[in-house]
């Protein structure tokens, strides 16, 4: 009898410990959550970086989209702004405009002629994108990059980039 009790005392002990253990493990899981919860947050904030124009002393180009998230199916209107007090060149008419995912699959190129196009400081060109891209299917949802890449006078490469989320 006495025997039965101790061992009725010791599955109780481990249904204790037991219980204590896995009480410890879900805050171990939640802290886990948590924290990485937390890194994504500024991995988001940095992809999508909110800064679009800014004018500065030098050669700078600038590229700014009337907001940040767009439905899918809407035109998504996009400037390309010479932000520096240089003028800038670009190998072609599209002012060297490309839209690709994360990843840098590319996804639009408008079309243009192979001709030397200019900005001067404070000039701007705008495009408009329909979210088809290049070889004709409509863009998913997601994150893309859109940047543009010129040279200023001094034959330095002069490019940036913002993104944008497309969403059902």
């Amino acid at each position: 009898m006495e025997n039965k009790t101790n061992h009725s005392k010791g599955l109780k002990n481990k249904e204790i410990i037991l219980k204590e253990l896995l009480s410890k493990t879900l805050v171990i899981f939640i802290g886990v959550g948590i924290i990485a919860g937390f890194a994504f947050g500024i991995y988001l904030i940095d992809v999508k970086n909110t800064s679009q124009l800014s004018f500065v002393e030098g050669s700078s180009i600038s590229i700014v989209t009337e907001k940040f998230d767009f439905k899918k199916g809407e035109a998504i209107k996009i400037k390309i702004i010479n932000s520096g007090t240089t003028p800038l060149t670009f190998t072609d008419a599209s002012y060297g405009l490309r839209i690709t995912g994360l990843s840098g699959i590319l996804m639009y190129t408008p079309v243009s002629a192979q001709v030397i196009s200019h900005l001067e400081s404070g000039d701007e060109v705008e495009f408009l994108w329909d979210q088809i891209k290049n070889d004709g299917d409509v863009a998913l949802e997601g994150l893309y990059k859109i940047s543009a890449k010129g040279m200023d006078t001094d034959q330095n490469t002069v490019e940036k980039s913002t993104t944008i989320t497309i969403w059902k």
